[in-house]
């Protein structure tokens, strides 16, 4: 016995020396707590857009409006009148939108004369998105809220459900944030991991005494990380199509996100692989900027169910223009958003590729 706890506690000592080890058994599970538990807190409720399109323009219409925004689930932002709702959804990636139709006040009017007469608002959406659910159940209760202040327990205003696109399943929505995820963590956790053991293991010594050049061997790891991104894509979107069936597109677009999203992420792995001291230092490093980045950018939950304060904190992770980018390209069909957002995910890839060129020297020791 007391072999075993002897054997038992030089074990515990060895491994909880390990930086990795002790991440993995301390912080990572606090991290995970904290941000799944402000997500899905019952304390902070989530405030979800809701983009309505007033095509009456009412009092009457105005003040449902206001019952709306009044419910403090929904964020209300108005559409111009003077475009198609539907055209608007896809130009600007919509998920949840409501349209109040021409004659509103008239039709709630004409009740009080025919009780057969209702109005009908129009409220699309992905039924598959959790934010649906929530806008539809706030839509619901402002409608219920509405009649019984226009006309007693009489319903008038109804709401009618509309799917953005009847074609796309919840796998379509998923899968740009898989591409998304694995761009992410094998270019950041990879090179993380060489840089650091080149530094440690003296490699940049040796490769002094060649003719490769400090450019050269950067490029050259982008190039291999783009190409087996690349393969990891077309491999994940065979799986999504034979297994669910996915109609998400693979676009020029999706290929130029992954090249350019694996350019930054291996830059952000190369800058963190040559600042820390040792191999263990700089996977616990990668695991504690990448694991909190995969959850806060939309990658598994999308940025409208989480709270205010950690949408704020999304905007600010490079990953969430990735994450956006391919769903606005696949899904929606939006290049021209998803230009802006490879655009700037391209100029926080140069940021970043500078830092390393600049720092890595052949004679690090």
């Amino acid at each position: 016995m007391k072999r075993i706890l002897a054997d038992a506690r030089a074990f515990g000592v060895q491994y909880l020396r390990s930086r990795i080890g002790a991440f993995f058994a301390f912080a990572f599970p606090v991290i995970l707590i904290l941000l799944f538990g402000s997500i899905f807190s019952q304390g902070g409720s989530s405030i979800v857009p809701l983009y309505v399109q007033d095509l009456d323009g009412t009092n009457l219409s105005q003040n449902f409006t206001a019952i709306l925004n009044a419910t403090g689930v929904l964020e209300v932002r108005m559409i111009p009148r003077g475009i198609a709702i539907e055209d608007y959804i896809s130009q600007n990636s919509v998920n949840t939108a409501l349209r109040i139709p021409a004659g509103f006040q008239n039709q709630v009017f004409l009740h009080v004369t025919d009780p057969t007469v209702r109005v009908n608002v129009t409220l699309y959406g992905d039924p598959t998105q959790s934010t649906y659910g929530i806008a539809a159940a706030a839509v619901s209760g402002a409608a219920t809220q509405f009649n019984l202040g226009v006309a007693g327990a009489t319903a008038i205003v109804w709401t009618e459900p509309k799917t953005i696109d009847p074609g796309l399943s919840y796998i379509d929505f998923f899968l740009p944030g898989m591409i998304g995820f694995t761009i992410l963590t094998t270019p950041l956790f990879g090179m993380t991991s060489i840089c650091a053991e080149y530094r440690t293991r003296k490699y940049f010594k040796f490769l002094a005494t060649t003719t490769l050049t400090k450019g050269e061997w950067l490029a050259a790891k982008i190039i291999f990380y783009s190409l087996l991104m690349l393969a990891s894509l077309l491999l994940m979107y065979a799986v999504s199509i034979l297994v669910f069936g996915a109609q998400a597109t693979l676009t020029p677009m999706a290929l130029l996100f992954v090249v350019v999203g694996t350019f930054e992420f291996t830059s952000l792995g190369m800058i963190l692989g040559l600042f820390v001291k040792d191999s263990e230092t700089a996977a616990t490093v990668a695991n504690a900027i990448g694991f909190p980045m995969m959850f806060l950018a939309g990658t598994f939950f999308p940025l409208e169910s989480m709270p205010p304060f950690l949408q704020s904190i999304a905007l600010a992770l490079p990953l969430t223009y990735v994450n956006e980018g391919l769903r606005a390209t696949m899904v929606f069909g939006n290049d021209a958003l998803a230009l802006t957002y490879l655009l700037i995910t391209l100029a926080v890839g140069i940021v970043l590729f500078i830092i390393p060129a600049r720092a890595l020297s052949w004679k690090s020791k």
